[in-house]
């Protein structure tokens, strides 16, 4: 087996910073107006519209394509397993003490993550009861295209013009 040694961070060839100095240099108020201006943030609920949006839709090509009603419901409760523990989710975020420091934002985030998760699966154990003749490749189909609007959301994100063009 190959051992590859740990560089010498005392070596003049080091491309780290120096101990003394900071790894980062902290942004004046001028700089992060302006860095808020040129990635202004996504709303969570922009989100979740588009995933109902979605997963109404996807319920409906359903049932437009197999012409059977059961399957349409299937993945409209697929795309509902997604969209109302996110809607959980983006109530805890944007609450008043989500935002009070970083430590409880943080926090916060990973408690709200958690019941989100945990309301999917709670969902997705009850479908059998609640659906009748319930589709589980339908019900995943809806599920699993709901839940690709978080991609849509960071692709589609609201920009500044000038970053636009950058990107062109």
């Amino acid at each position: 087996m190959k051992t590859i040694a740990p560089r010498d961070t005392k070596d003049k060839n080091w491309e780290e910073c120096p101990e003394d100095s900071p790894p980062f240099k902290p942004l004046t108020a001028e700089e992060a107006r302006r860095l808020r201006e040129q990635n202004p943030p996504v709303s969570p609920w922009w989100v979740v519209a588009g995933q109902a949006v979605v997963g109404l839709v996807v319920a409906l090509a359903a049932w437009a394509i197999t012409g059977r009603q059961n399957v349409g419901w299937s993945a409209g409760y697929g795309a509902l397993a997604v969209v109302i523990p996110a809607a959980i989710f983006a109530r805890g975020l944007t609450g008043r003490f989500s935002s009070l420091n970083a430590g409880t934002a943080a926090v916060g985030f990973m408690l709200w993550e958690m019941v989100k998760i945990a309301s999917s699966i709670a969902m997705m154990a009850a479908a059998p009861r609640l659906v009748p003749e319930l589709s589980w490749p339908a019900l995943l189909v809806g599920l699993v295209l709901t839940m690709k609007v978080y991609w849509f959301a960071m692709l589609y994100a609201p920009r500044t013009r000038a970053s636009r063009k950058r990107q062109l």
